[in-house]
């Protein structure tokens, strides 16, 4: 007996050590952009490397350019589009994402019409190298709406992408969507040729500008995103591809946050396996709070969420999950006019470490969503940051 409590509590002991980030020590980062920069995008691809998207922009036009980390303080950077006709949005940022061959898919957004709410994702591929096709756009409709807020999940030999689509809104405002049709959530598979199939609409009634955030699991894609009820109640939902179709959306937690209009804050998803993680923002009764929820069954089910972060969180989300099972979340607090970028690390036991500060930043829009992702036993992050009318992207690390 007296063994198994001495066992217990060394296991007890090695979790708070693990999930304890306060004594970690940050280390600022060179990065690979120039000035005029932000909407920086990290991912960790499929071919177990480091990528860094970022736009470049001036009076004339947008470009997207991305970089590979050689090692640490060295990047492999190169252009991957540009354009005089580009929608470049604080929360609508473009993305890279690789497969485990290296085939790489990006997107970015362009303007369809003269209209502001008019504009279409624009999909570009490139096969292992730096070569990048013709831009080409996953919705069929053609419809002058809004179409954006892109998750790509890459598969065999092809990639996974959901999007938030107008097509039904009639390009109105944000505020004026409830007065025609509502922002839906589709799906297409894209090959490495460009070719599109199995289009379908996942949610029928969608947040209108919330991202969406999508994994595979040892049971398939599944993608996450913030829902819409009739009643204007914006809880974070689920849909999960079992056995070739998609599961009817669900919530993961009944948060039952009212709000009239959306509230720019979506959801993000990390997964190993079938343990799944969601961190989210909401904020039901005027109460602001981040939140992390598990599962252990690929997102069939989820237990009950672990409050992160209270009355002074302004959301801005990222996950992620190690191979123990241990979540790793950051996201925006503000105190009296200062923000900071915080990150924590917790685990499916309910034990919360202690944050740490990686960054003070703005709470304005042009601050973007500082990312997070988990490399070699690493939590890297970039960030924009603004100055004198200029814009530029931070970054910096901690070792676990």
């Amino acid at each position: 007996m007296k063994y198994l409590l001495i066992f217990t509590l060394f296991i007890a002991l090695a979790s708070c050590q693990k999930t304890d980030l306060s004594t970690k020590k940050i280390k600022m980062l060179t990065s690979p952009v120039e000035s005029n920069t932000s909407l920086p995008f990290l991912k960790v691809g499929e071919d177990q490397q480091l990528y860094l998207s970022w736009v470049v922009e001036n009076k004339e036009q947008a470009q997207l350019k991305y970089a590979l980390m050689k090692e640490e303080g060295i990047w492999s950077a190169s252009a991957i589009a540009s354009g005089e006709d580009w929608f470049v949005n604080w929360a609508d940022y473009p993305s890279i994402n690789i497969d485990q061959k290296g085939n790489k898919l990006s997107h970015y957004l362009a303007k369809s019409t003269s209209g502001t709410y008019s504009y279409d994702i624009n999909l570009t591929l490139s096969r292992a190298i730096d070569n990048w096709s013709e831009s080409f756009i996953p919705h069929q409709d053609k419809t002058p709406t809004e179409h954006g807020f892109v998750s790509v999940i890459p598969s065999v030999n092809s990639f996974i992408v959901a999007w938030l689509d107008g097509r039904n809104t009639g390009g109105e405002s944000h505020e004026s969507h409830g007065h025609q049709g509502a922002m839906t959530l589709r799906t297409a598979t894209i090959d490495l040729n460009g070719h599109l199939s199995d289009e379908v609409e996942l949610d029928n009634r969608v947040c209108d500008c919330c991202q969406t955030s999508g994994a595979i699991t040892s049971n398939g894609p599944i993608f996450v995103y913030r829902d819409r009820s009739e009643d204007e109640i914006r809880d974070i939902a689920i849909v999960r591809r079992i056995n070739g179709a998609w599961t009817i959306p669900k919530s993961i937690y009944h948060d039952q946050w009212k709000i009239a209009g959306c509230p720019v804050n979506g959801p993000r998803i990390a997964a190993q396996g079938s343990q799944v993680v969601v961190a989210w923002f909401s904020a039901p009764e005027s109460k602001p709070q981040v939140k992390l929820i598990f599962s252990n069954d690929a997102g069939a089910t989820f237990g009950k969420p672990l409050l992160i972060d209270g009355e002074h969180s302004l959301g801005r989300v990222d996950v992620a999950i190690d191979e123990e099972g241990i979540a790793y979340v950051s996201w925006l607090s503000s105190i009296e006019n200062k923000s900071e970028i915080k990150a924590i690390a917790a685990n499916s036991d309910g034990i919360i470490g202690q944050s740490i500060i990686i960054a003070e930043t703005s709470p304005s829009r042009s601050s973007g969503f500082p990312q997070m992702e988990l490399f070699k036993n690493e939590l890297y992050f970039a960030w924009t940051t603004t100055a004198e009318d200029a814009s530029h992207i931070q970054m910096a690390k901690i070792t676990l």
